[in-house]
């Protein structure tokens, strides 16, 4: 009985594997982003907009995660390397993720999988997409046909007051 009860838990959780981040953890990535932006390399500051990026995109708060985003967006077009490329479209895909936004996570996750096909996050988030999506669709059925059956119940209680 309890691992159904746990079961039933975990599918109206999300129970999606990606890690999540603090507000602390966020705080760290700008103060070190604005450390650098006075005093490193080029290369420390775009690794230290990419820690923040990371961070933004796994918090609990959609507006970091809208914020990520943004600073992905605006960062993927200067990207050379094919691997720093795949990052970036990796964390605007789980951004997108985050934000209910499938479909277009999706998209990303098949632009990541023409460069790493095999890529074990990717593969990962994908499923989580796919269960999210499938359980999403469950629970609206159930949701349509107890609105039926609510309706029918009604319609029938009405008409044997009537007879």
């Amino acid at each position: 009985m309890n691992q159904f009860l746990e079961s039933v838990s975990s599918f109206f959780s999300g129970g999606d594997q990606l890690p999540w981040c603090s507000r602390d953890i966020i705080a760290a990535c700008e103060k070190e982003v604005s450390e650098a932006a006075s005093d490193a390399s080029d290369e420390a500051k775009a690794e230290s907009i990419m820690r923040l990026s990371w961070a933004l995109v796994h918090s609990r708060q959609p507006e970091d995660v809208n914020r990520g985003i943004a600073m992905l967006e605006t960062s993927i077009d200067n990207t050379n390397s094919p691997l720093q490329k795949r990052e970036k479209i990796y964390l605007l895909a789980v951004g997108y993720y985050r934000n209910g936004d499938f479909s277009r996570s999706r998209m990303l996750l098949d632009q990541c999988s023409k460069i790493a096909p095999d890529w074990r996050q990717a593969l990962t988030l994908k499923q989580a997409i796919e269960d999210r999506v499938t359980k999403d669709g469950v629970i609206g059925m159930g949701i349509s046909a107890t609105a039926v059956g609510l309706i029918a119940g009604g319609i029938a209680a009405a008409f044997l007051r009537r007879h």
